[in-house]
C-alpha cells in the first residue's frame, strides 16, 4: 500500500491507522499548493480531487476518503482493535464518530486555514468550533477514549484535527478535558511514529 499525505493534513489520520496496525506501506509527500508529488509528477494524475489523502491498495484500486481509509485499515487488521466488527451496533457508533468528526470538526475546522477569509467570519467559526469542543470534553471526561476504553480509528481522526489547533494557536487549555486527551492519544508510540515521519515532532 501507499498512502500519500502532506504534514499534519487530515492524512496524518489514516497514517496513524496503519502504524496502530502494524501494516507494511511507503508514504509519498504531496505538495497541496502545486498538486506535486515528492517524486516529481502531477498528484491529479493520482487522485483527480486534489487533495489528500489518497491510499493505493495492493490490489492497485485506490481510496480517497480517510473516513473509508480508517474503515478498511482496522477491517484489514481486525487483530489490532481499531474498530468494531462490521454490522455490530458499535460499528455504526463508530461512523456516527467519523461523520461527526469530518462534517462538524473537520470541515468546521478547515476555514480557519483561508487566509482569505475575513476576522468576523472566523469569529463565527471559532465560536461553533468552540461548542463542538464543548461537546467532545464532556464526551470525554466520562472515558478515556471516544468509543470508550480503547483507542480506536476515530480518536486517530479526533487528534488530528486537535492537532491543528497548534497551527491555528488556538489555545486547548481552555478545554483540560481535551488537552489530557490530546497529550494522552499523542504519547501513543504509534502516533509518534507518524508524527516523526512527516516532520512534525522530532525523533527522541
Amino acid at each position: 500500500m501507499k498512502l500519500y499525505y502532506s504534514p499534519g493534513a487530515c492524512s496524518l489520520s489514516p497514517h496513524i491507522a496503519l502504524r496502530e496496525a502494524g501494516m507494511k506501506f511507503d508514504l509519498e509527500k504531496v505538495d497541496l499548493k502545486d498538486k506535486k508529488l515528492a517524486s516529481g509528477g502531477d498528484y491529479k494524475s493520482v487522485n483527480a480531487k486534489g487533495y489528500v489523502p489518497a491510499l493505493t491498495l495492493d490490489d492497485g484500486q485506490m481510496l480517497t476518503e480517510a473516513g473509508a481509509m480508517v474503515q478498511y485499515i482496522a477491517d484489514k487488521k481486525p487483530e489490532a482493535k481499531l474498530a468494531p466488527a462490521a454490522g455490530t451496533p458499535e460499528r455504526y457508533k463508530l461512523q456516527e464518530w467519523l461523520n461527526f468528526l469530518a462534517t462538524e470538526v473537520h470541515k468546521g475546522t478547515s476555514p480557519l486555514f483561508n487566509p482569505a477569509a475575513p476576522d468576523q467570519w472566523k469569529t463565527l467559526v471559532l465560536a461553533k468550533l468552540g461548542e463542538r469542543y464543548d461537546f467532545l470534553a464532556k464526551h470525554l471526561a466520562k472515558q478515556p477514549y471516544l468509543m470508550g476504553q480503547n483507542f480506536s480509528v476515530a480518536d486517530g481522526y479526533l487528534f488530528t484535527l486537535l492537532n491543528w489547533t497548534n497551527f491555528l494557536k488556538i489555545d486547548l487549555g481552555k478545554w483540560p478535558v481535551l488537552k489530557a486527551y490530546f497529550d494522552r492519544v499523542g504519547a501513543r508510540p504509534a502516533v509518534q511514529e507518524a508524527l516523526v515521519a512527516e516532520g512534525l515532532v522530532k525523533k527522541a
